[in-house]
C-alpha cells in the first residue's frame, strides 16, 4: 500500500488524468445506461421498416443526399430539425428511425423527440457509413 501512495505522490499528474478518464468513462456509460430512446444496428433498422410503419428520418445536409439515402426517407437537416420537427407530429405514435453519416449527432435529434412526447424513438447505430458497410441498398 506504501507503493502506492509513493506512487500517486510522485506521479500526481498521472494519477490526475487516470481518475480524469475513469471520471468522463463512468459519466459516458451512466448517460448511454440511461438514454430514452433506443439504438438499432442496421438488420435491426430493416427489421423495423419491414415490419411496421416506421418513419425514417434523416438528419444530414442536402448536399449528402447525392450519395443516396435509406428508401422513403425524410429529409430534415439537424440545423433545421427543431424549425421542421412539427412535420413529424402525426407520427408521435409510430416507431421512428434517426440517422446521420456516423450515429453521432443522430442521438441528440432522438433526445429532442422523446422530450417532445415521441414514444418509440431510435438510432442507426453507426448511421449511414454502418448501412452502407453491411452493403444494404441506398436510394439515390
Amino acid at each position: 500500500m506504501q507503493d502506492y501512495i509513493q506512487f500517486a505522490q510522485q506521479n500526481m499528474l498521472l494519477v490526475a488524468a487516470f481518475f480524469g478518464l475513469l471520471t468522463m468513462l463512468i459519466v459516458t456509460e451512466l448517460k448511454r445506461a440511461t438514454r430514452s430512446y433506443g439504438e438499432v444496428s442496421s438488420h435491426e433498422a430493416v427489421r423495423l421498416m419491414n415490419a411496421d410503419d416506421t418513419v425514417v428520418v434523416d438528419v444530414r445536409e442536402k448536399k449528402d443526399l447525392a450519395n443516396g439515402a435509406l428508401t422513403g426517407a425524410k429529409n430534415i437537416p439537424i440545423k433545421d430539425f427543431t424549425k421542421r420537427m412539427s412535420e413529424l407530429e402525426k407520427h408521435k405514435s409510430k416507431s421512428i428511425l434517426v440517422y446521420c453519416d456516423t450515429g453521432m449527432r443522430s442521438g441528440a435529434i432522438c433526445q429532442q423527440l422523446t422530450k417532445a412526447g415521441f414514444e418509440q424513438v431510435s438510432s442507426l447505430k453507426g448511421g449511414i457509413s454502418a448501412w452502407t458497410a453491411d452493403n444494404l441498398p441506398l436510394e439515390k
